[in-house]
């Protein structure tokens, strides 16, 4: 192995591997891949958001010497934030839902930030608004940004493109802020309107950790519906299932948001005579040892 003396973490960002489902897939004529997200620097697809937005905000001058980063997140893109405020010498305060796993927030803690928990998502989105109102603090909101779903426009939607050799018929994530689907639908639209964009979201009822349906109040400003072609509704326990046997049948190990996103692409592929699926993984498993999730 040649190790390249010049290489920087930052240049570790991206370029994910991907790798065909081999034995949960229900129809041969299908080839579903698992794009692994798990295997950025900061252990998620949220770290190609987080540059993106604070390199964004420097480049146009709105973070000023002083001020102090705030966002309110569910859990991914405030480690990736950490990671990024650390590399950039930047200090951040993320506010989470009480819910989120102890990993998480030790994990944004060893990074260097703040952590401030809040009842709800929701009320971690009020309180991170109240604290900029105070002056002092630049939120990067992560739901209106457009340096958000711009990061997967310029590098998740060509990787695809690239690794699939143009051959990708449907594209699955789940959808969270929205900005990776949101990205991923405009470059591979662009080149082939053909291409079908699935967002997966929880049915009524169902809480699925890094997936929504969101109040009409708080839906991402940066979602714009005509982008995605199909929404399918996915169940907790299904998710839960499949984040399981993704783990005992596959060997990869991710989080819950996963799950529910590949139990939409087994369920599209079931549909499909043939195909090629390409479904987001967006972080690893380790982030929720805490959490049942695996306890079955």
């Amino acid at each position: 192995m040649t190790v390249n003396k010049n290489t920087k973490l930052l240049d570790l960002l991206g370029n994910t591997p991907m790798a065909a489902l081999q034995r949960i897939n229900p129809n041969p004529a299908v080839t579903i891949y698992a794009k692994l997200e798990g295997t950025n620097p900061g252990g998620s697809v949220k770290d190609r958001a987080a540059y993106s937005m604070i390199k964004g905000a420097l480049d146009r001058g709105e973070l000023k010497p002083g001020m102090q980063l705030i966002e309110a997140t569910s859990g991914n893109t405030g480690i990736a934030l950490a990671l990024m405020a650390s590399l950039f010498g930047l200090s951040i305060e993320l506010v989470l839902p009480q819910d989120a796993t102890r990993e998480r927030v030790l994990s944004m803690e060893a990074f260097g930030a703040k952590v401030t928990l809040a009842p709800t998502m929701e009320g971690a989105i009020d309180y991170a608004n109240e604290q900029v109102a105070k002056g002092g603090y630049l939120m990067l909101n992560q739901f209106a940004n457009p340096d958000n779903y711009g990061a997967h426009y310029r590098t998740t939607g060509p990787e695809i493109w690239r690794d699939t050799e143009g051959h990708i018929t449907h594209f699955v994530s789940a959808m969270g802020t929205t900005g990776t689907i949101m990205g991923v639908s405009r470059y591979l639209k662009e080149q082939n309107p053909g291409v079908q964009i699935v967002g997966c979201q929880p049915m009524d009822g169902s809480r699925i950790p890094g997936i929504r349906k969101w109040p009409e109040a708080y839906l991402p400003k940066i979602f714009e519906r005509e982008r995605v072609d199909r929404i399918m509704e996915v169940s907790e326990a299904d998710a839960v299932q499949t984040t399981r046997r993704l783990a005992r049948e596959e060997g990869i190990f991710c989080g819950m948001s996963a799950g529910g996103a590949v139990a939409a692409a087994l369920r599209l592929a079931g549909e499909l005579k043939e195909g090629v699926i390409v479904c987001i993984i967006p972080d690893r498993g380790d982030r929720y040892l805490s959490s049942d999730l695996f306890a079955g």
